[in-house]
Formats: C-alpha cells, structure tokens, sequence
C-alpha cells in the first residue's frame, strides 16, 4: 500500500469543547475538522486564548471532547474510557511540555528510563543512556532536575519523549520556558530526532519562525481554524 491510499494517523471531525461556568456555557474550540498523516510535522498556532493547548489535549486523548470525534487506526478515542486513553497514549504517544515536568526526585537517568519500565522493558538502563548520550547528555545521567539548566532539563524531556518510539509526539510551546539561544539548540535537536526516529509531530506555538519549520500550519482563532 502507497502512501497515497493509507489512512491518516490521526483524524479529528466535527471537534467541540464547551464548558460550563456560572456565567454561562464557554465554547473553547467549535467544529474542528483535522486530518494528520503519519510522519508529517504539524503546527498549531494562534493567540493566547484561541484553543491551542485544549485542542493538542484533545488529539491527545488527555480529554474528551464535547462533541465529535477523534479516530486512529480504526480506533475512536472519543468512545474509549480514562484508562483505555491512557493505554493508547503509552503505546503510541510522546509529549514534551513548555515546564518540562520531570519528576524532582529521580536523576535525568531515571526520568528518561521511567516511560521504559511502567512498560516492562528489561533493557530500559541501556536505551536511556543511549538517547541521553544522543542528546548531549552523556556526563548528566546521575544529576537531579534541580542541578540542570533550563535547556539541559529540555533535553531530558526530549530523550523520554522520544525512548519509547512514540508514532506521535505531540510540544506544547517547548520553547517558551528558555532563552532564544538555548530554545534554537533544542528545536534543532527536535526535529533531527523527529526526522530520525520518523515520528509525526503535532507542535503548539505562538512562534511564526518555529511553526514555519514544519511541513503544515494551522491557525486558530476564537475556537476555530481560521486559514
């Protein structure tokens, strides 16, 4: 089978999330169509506010929406349950976050190890130090969160995004917690890994320069995609 004729990775129609406040009902996304292929790059921008981050939950089965469906390989996320979602996500999902959330009290060896042993891997040791050294960060296995800089945390969040060979890496703004300098180092370092490890990627950002970097852009507003 062609590339031409598999079907999308990734398929989002008729999206909606509304939420219900004493005011009154919000509506955060409204009716959002998406179709993602397997190993494209994709980039979701927009403003503050527009329904970037609650439409990457969405695709990320981190939430449900209020109406509409999200399917993968066959499968509607939107009928599974908590568990069932959390189970797809640990066979087939990456994430790197703005604030890295790495766990305080396990070095950046164990961090990245962490993914490889909820999931049963007798070699998870071998492999973490194999994307740690392939990050940069080969004398920093047995250093805590807290005695790394910003960017070196990042590259932790990246080796244990991408040590389980996720078919989907979903950032949040991965850069928006760094200084310029350091930010471009760990874009650079993402895309080769994404290219290497032929991942699909779906990035968040408010950066016109970064989103550029990636095959496709969509752009929300008010809830919607707008181009």
């Amino acid at each position: 089978m062609d590339s031409i004729t598999q079907p999308p990775l990734l398929q989002a129609a008729g999206l909606s999330k509304i939420v219900e406040t004493p005011a009154g009902s919000i509506t955060i996304l409204a009716n959002i169509d998406l179709v993602v292929q397997a190993g494209e790059s994709l980039a979701i921008l927009g403003a503050s506010g527009s329904g970037k981050s609650t439409l990457l939950g969405l695709l990320a089965g981190l939430d449900r929406p209020s109406a509409g469906d999200i399917r993968t390989a066959g499968i509607s996320l939107t009928l599974l349950d908590e568990d069932g979602r959390a189970k797809w996500r640990a066979g087939q999902v990456g994430f790197v976050f703005q604030f890295f959330n790495l766990l305080p009290a396990l070095t950046a060896l164990e961090n990245v190890m962490l993914p490889l042993e909820l999931a049963g891997f007798s070699d998870a040791r071998t492999r973490a130090k194999e994307i740690l050294t392939r990050t940069g960060l080969d004398s920093r296995y047995h250093h805590y969160p807290r005695q790394l800089s910003g960017g070196e945390q990042q590259r932790v969040a990246l080796a244990r995004a991408f040590i389980t060979q996720p078919k989907l890496l979903f950032a949040d703004e991965p850069t928006g917690n760094l200084d310029q300098n350091t930010g471009a180092q760990i874009i650079d370092l993402l895309f080769e890994l994404n290219k290497e490890r032929q991942t699909t990627l779906i990035l968040v950002t408010h950066d016109e320069k970064l989103a550029q970097l990636c095959q496709r852009q969509i752009y929300l507003a008010a809830g919607q995609i707008v181009n």
